[in-house]
């Protein structure tokens, strides 16, 4: 009898040990359960998310209800077509299942919302489809912490930019990141929830002359020949690309890796309360210099919104 009291004691401080060991380590016990209600903008800031959580030791669950440049009010009428029918097909646009549904597969810890970029610096585009919005989140998960992420600025070489009123336009990427920054802060402080301040950490690196984007003036994008690519140091955005038909394209709204890893960086920050400074991983087409720089602004941005 003594010696299975003694067993049974051994296997308690090895469990125990094991358990501080794994605190150690950073493992920080069960999963955070992640829901985004976005677009293309909400897929780039968390491609990189799931490898910065796990080397953080925050086992991480992502669902998502996300469809291209979709704006807050097309998922609050997505949402409103499912719940007065919930058979209507245009309820059910998330590859055929309604928001209703989606979120209501198990416990969601964090909900996240967004305005689509286009609309993004036009306050009166926001209500009252992100109350609503927030409201059919609530109603279904009352427990959850609804979080909205600022959206970036387009590249500075954008042909055109956000919709700051009705057909009226930012002039350049700095004017969109006022404009739309001040919607964003306007729509929180109304919902009283927290912001992924996204947008200001792009605008930190693009405003900032050792680390901004400058445009190639020596290339010649009218007579460019494959594989030939301006210079595009520091780019935060997809820029200038041959498609596959080897065709010159460009997209200066979508973030490329460097900007994909400084949004992860900033939803790290804000999720998990901690500094992403210590974080070794980055893409590999980001460099260990640029990416310390990332790691700091994100840090920085997130420190200084609080």
């Amino acid at each position: 009898m003594k010696k299975t009291v003694i067993s049974l004691l051994l296997l308690l401080v090895l469990v125990l040990l094991k358990s501080g060991e794994a605190r150690s380590m950073g493992m920080k016990g069960d999963s955070l359960r992640l829901f985004l209600i976005g677009n293309s903008f909400s897929q780039n800031a968390t491609r990189y998310l799931p490898k910065l959580a796990e080397e953080g030791g925050h086992p991480l669950k992502i669902g998502r209800a996300e469809l291209g440049g979709c704006s807050l009010q097309r998922h609050w009428e997505i949402a409103e077509a499912a719940e007065r029918n919930p058979e209507d097909p245009k309820g059910k646009a998330y590859n055929g299942k309604s928001l209703r549904e989606l979120l209501s597969a198990g416990k969601w810890d964090v909900v996240t919302i967004q305005q689509n970029s286009m609309n993004s610096g036009d306050s009166t585009t926001y209500m009252p489809y992100a109350r609503k919005l927030v409201a059919l989140v609530k109603s279904i998960q009352p427990d959850a912490k609804i979080i909205m992420q600022q959206t970036w600025a387009y590249r500075v070489d954008a042909k055109k930019f956000t919709q700051t009123a009705n057909e009226v336009f930012a002039a350049d990427a700095k004017e969109m990141w006022e404009k739309s920054r001040a919607s964003y802060h306007k729509i929180v402080k109304e919902l009283g929830i927290k912001l992924f301040p996204v947008g200001d950490a792009f605008w930190r690196i693009n405003s900032n002359p050792k680390t901004a984007y400058v445009p190639d003036s020596k290339f010649d994008v009218a007579n460019a020949v494959y594989p030939n690519l301006p210079e595009q140091k520091n780019s935060l955005h997809v820029g200038y690309k041959y498609n596959n038909s080897q065709k010159l394209d460009f997209d200066a709204n979508h973030a490329n890796e460097a900007g994909c890893y400084l949004g992860g960086l900033v939803w790290y920050a804000v999720l998990f309360k901690e500094s992403p400074v210590k974080l070794h991983f980055h893409p590999e087409q980001v460099s260990d210099e640029f990416a310390k720089v990332l790691k700091s602004t994100a840090d920085q941005v997130v420190k200084n919104s609080k």
